[in-house]
């Protein structure tokens, strides 16, 4: 039973992992290159802004998903916090070279675009479960699934 607690720890962390702690320590040590980054979509005040909300995710919502506490509302908003990055920051389509032969850095963007969706599917697994609950979610959003209990059924 120990066991099995501890799995579903160490899968979760493998989940979340990348935000925290290492995502959420670089933009705190990296502060102003972080704000820097995100001034290529926004003014310096919202950049400062995206930073401080992007930190305040990549904390909060993986010790949601690690602890149990509302993990499927957490899940759901680390999905949205993939997509976002994502579709703002990994614009494989604009440096123009996806086609060209060797170095590209848009195909390089274009990977890191992918594994952002992938994690935003792990995370929406995490958000409705194995069998697409979309229904039991919406009907407890801030539930938690209860990683570390049991099933009777068992």
């Amino acid at each position: 039973m120990i066991a099995a607690g501890l799995a579903t720890l160490t899968v979760r962390y493998l989940l979340v992992m990348l935000f925290f702690p290492f995502s959420a320590a670089d933009k705190i040590i990296n502060f102003r290159g972080a704000v820097g980054q995100a001034r290529q979509i926004a003014p310096h005040r919202i950049a400062v802004l995206l930073i401080l909300l992007g930190v305040t995710v990549e904390i909060l919502m993986p010790l949601a998903i690690l602890t149990g506490t509302a993990d499927r509302a957490a899940g759901l908003v680390m999905a949205g916090y993939c997509i976002v990055t994502a579709v703002l920051w990994k614009q494989f389509w604009k440096p123009g070279d996806f086609w060209k032969t060797g170095d590209s850095k848009g195909r390089d963007l274009f990977w890191d675009f992918l594994k952002n969706f992938s994690l935003a599917g792990g995370f929406l697994l995490l958000a409705v479960g194995a069998h697409g609950a979309v229904a039991t979610f919406l009907a407890h959003p801030l539930a938690s699934s209860h990683p570390y209990t049991q099933s009777e059924a068992q």
